[in-house]
């Protein structure tokens, strides 16, 4: 508004207006900082702050006739209302301004819940509030408060629809796990005449399964579940995979109550299916709830182990979650399912690919399947570093000795001195070095299995016999950090990204001499995995390394770099020593293995003070396989570890 004054009115004369405008305009602002004050936002606030910390004794309420609610009231209300999402209240806050009328306040309030597996359902909703007579605002509780659809006495609860487990790949791209035909064999109570003598045929004829179930049918209990069960029931025993139920039907299939009703179930091709790799898929167990309460629930399938566990989140994909309101039954006990008022459908788990080759696989668990003692054989491919097998015994072993056993090389490792030697020009295949029967150093005699000793030789000889005294003598040669060094460009020590856990090496470096001389025979303090040793083997097959490969999708982020080029005629003299291991050495038994040349090294590795003590083992390659084979406490390495890998390699031969 414009407000004109008479002309030649005295400037003093204009301040009591002014004053008493001034003062106006202050009154208003600190009236409206008032209302702000204590206006329905700070009820609104506080009410939001009490939904989700369960104290509300701050709030005033009020119900739709204007009734007091207590506030204890409630928070009873909002609990029950909330069903089984009760120990997850929602994040809840104001949106924009409250409008308020006269006596009467709406505010717009978002409720975001999280669901299992972060799931998020999110609605607006009003709340409404009215000014008492205290000039107090009060919120006007209602269920409605909640979800819109919520009723007196009705309450929120969570139906789950379990995603589809993803698969895991072969290098091929074919699934490993796949649907396979199992029989379920069970026993009718009503028809059996002879309890106990049932129990002992049935018994003999699951020992006689082969390869032998691991662990054994338990079948102490059958008889007390057989009394305890309804006459025409049908009381399981075990299910077996259709061949190996074909060894035992002729034996089982007229006992008298028998029965086998068949199925099919998601499995891997064989029992030991790089089981200790893979890992299994089971039922959640008490510790799986426990741990992730908010995961998993009772009847969900796990990843227990490898790479099944390892990868569980992205395999077994996100279930599907429907929020329905229960109701109680009109005049009856009990809860019937009223309306869903949220639904997310179940998403698929993602595939994982990897590079094993299913025959090849089956040739290694093949090779140990007879070997009691723990046991493990890793295959690559030697042209990209493909892992083809990883298998581990005895059985369906559950540790993957493969890739994560620590323990020393033995003679393998002459492999790793040998190429260190001819690289500094210290020896040449030709040149004469004695194998005495015992090498001392520093008063610490070394000396040959059996205690053989092959006089002055040439070192491809000392090479393919084995001689540790040649080596021993050998080892000033390399200086303290020479094995180390050769060690890390085979990629040992290495920190690889391979997908799965691994354990790269530890090679022996500094020392005293008698540490040295120890390193050089792969004793001492150097310890490997199956894995690295297959890898450096591959590496010198090869001429450069690389990190081997495992998962290809989900792609490894940070692979180790690729190693330089290894000096070429080192390599063609190491692999012409790795060669006459095997036609004149101690892997004669190889040399008549169908296909390309056999090239390697045994190795037998002392783990404690007890020279009688050993490991046993031996890398090399085929074409373009290359493998360590490893036998905890296994010996000699021509009666365990040779043996094995000449099973592996006429396997790999006949697919």
């Amino acid at each position: 508004m414009l407000v004109s004054y008479p002309v030649g009115r005295r400037r003093s004369q204009l301040r009591p207006v002014f004053a008493a405008v001034t003062a106006a305009v202050l009154a208003a602002g600190a009236l409206a900082g008032c209302s702000a004050e204590d206006g329905p936002e700070r009820s609104v606030d506080a009410f939001l702050a009490g939904w989700r910390s369960g104290d509300l004794h701050t709030v005033g309420f009020i119900d739709a006739t204007g009734a007091r609610v207590p506030a204890a009231e409630v928070t009873k209300q909002i609990r029950a209302l909330s069903g089984e999402l009760v120990d997850t209240p929602p994040a809840v806050k104001r949106k924009g301004d409250v409008k308020v009328t006269a006596d009467t306040a709406t505010a717009q309030v978002e409720v975001v819940w999280t669901l299992p597996g972060q799931t998020r359902w999110a609605y607006d909703r009003p709340v409404r509030l009215k000014r008492g007579g205290d000039d107090q605002w009060q919120v006007i509780w209602e269920p409605t408060l909640v979800q819109e659809q919520l009723e007196e006495g009705d309450r929120l609860a969570l139906r789950r629809d379990a995603a589809r487990r993803a698969a895991v790949l072969d290098g091929a791209g074919a699934p490993i796990v796949a649907p396979r035909r199992v029989v379920r064999v069970g026993v009718q109570p009503g028809e059996v005449t002879d309890v106990p003598k049932l129990v002992r045929q049935l018994d003999a004829a699951f020992k006689a399964i082969r390869p032998a179930l691991v662990p054994p049918v338990d079948l102490s209990d059958l008889p007390k579940r057989l009394a305890e069960a309804e006459p025409t029931a049908l009381v399981e025993v075990v299910t077996l995979r259709e061949e190996a139920y074909r060894q035992i039907k002729p034996r089982i299939y007229d006992l008298p109550g028998t029965k086998f009703p068949t199925d099919t179930l998601d499995l891997a091709p064989t029992r030991e299916f790089a089981r200790a790799l893979l890992g299994s898929v089971d039922a959640a167990q008490a510790d799986d709830l426990k741990a992730h309460p908010d995961k998993y629930v009772a009847g969900d399938l796990v990843g227990h182990g490898g790479l099944q566990g390892r990868y569980d989140d992205r395999l077994r994909g996100v279930p599907g979650l429907t929020v329905v309101i229960e109701r109680p039954k009109p005049g009856e006990r009990g809860m019937t399912t009223g309306p869903e008022v949220f639904r997310s459908e179940p998403k698929t788990g993602q595939p994982l690919k990897t590079t094993l080759d299913v025959a090849t696989q089956n040739a290694a668990d093949a090779a140990l399947r007879g070997e009691k003692r723990r046991s493990a054989l890793v295959a690559l491919r030697i042209s990209d570093g493909a892992v083809l097998a990883a298998a581990n015994g005895p059985g369906p072993a559950g540790e993957n000795l493969a890739f994560t056993a620590q323990v020393p090389p033995g003679s393998t490792f002459k492999t790793v001195s040998a190429l260190a030697l001819l690289d500094r020009g210290a020896v040449t295949p030709q040149a004469t070095v004695a194998c005495p029967k015992t090498f001392v150093v520093d008063g610490r005699p070394f000396k040959n299995s059996d205690n053989f000793e092959l006089g002055a030789v040439p070192f491809s000889t000392d090479f393919a016999k084995s001689c540790n005294t040649a080596f021993t003598s050998l080892a000033p040669k390399l200086g303290p950090d020479g094995l180390a060094t050769t060690g890390r460009t085979l990629g040992l020590e290495a920190k690889w990204d391979l997908g799965a856990d691994v354990f790269t090496g530890k090679v022996s470096t500094g020392g005293s001499a008698t540490e040295q001389a120890a390193a050089a025979i792969g004793q001492g303090t150097t310890v490997v995995s199956p894995l690295a040793m297959a890898g450096a083997t591959a590496a010198v097959a090869r001429g450069h390394w690389e990190q081997p490969k495992l998962v290809l999708d989900p792609a490894a982020q940070q692979p180790a770099p690729a190693g330089p080029a290894l000096k070429a005629e080192s390599v063609a003299a190491l692999k012409t020593m790795l060669r006459a291991v095997v036609t004149a050495g101690t892997a004669k038994a190889l040399a008549d293995v169908p296909g390309e040349p056999v090239y390697g090294k045994t190795g037998t590795a002392e783990y404690d003070n007890n020279p009688a003590h050993t490991h046993a083992w031996f890398v090399g390659w085929q074409g373009d396989v290359a493998f360590a084979v490893f036998v905890e406490q296994g010996g000699s390495s021509t009666d365990s570890a040779v043996p094995i890998s000449e099973r592996f390699l006429r396997g790999i031969a006949a697919r």
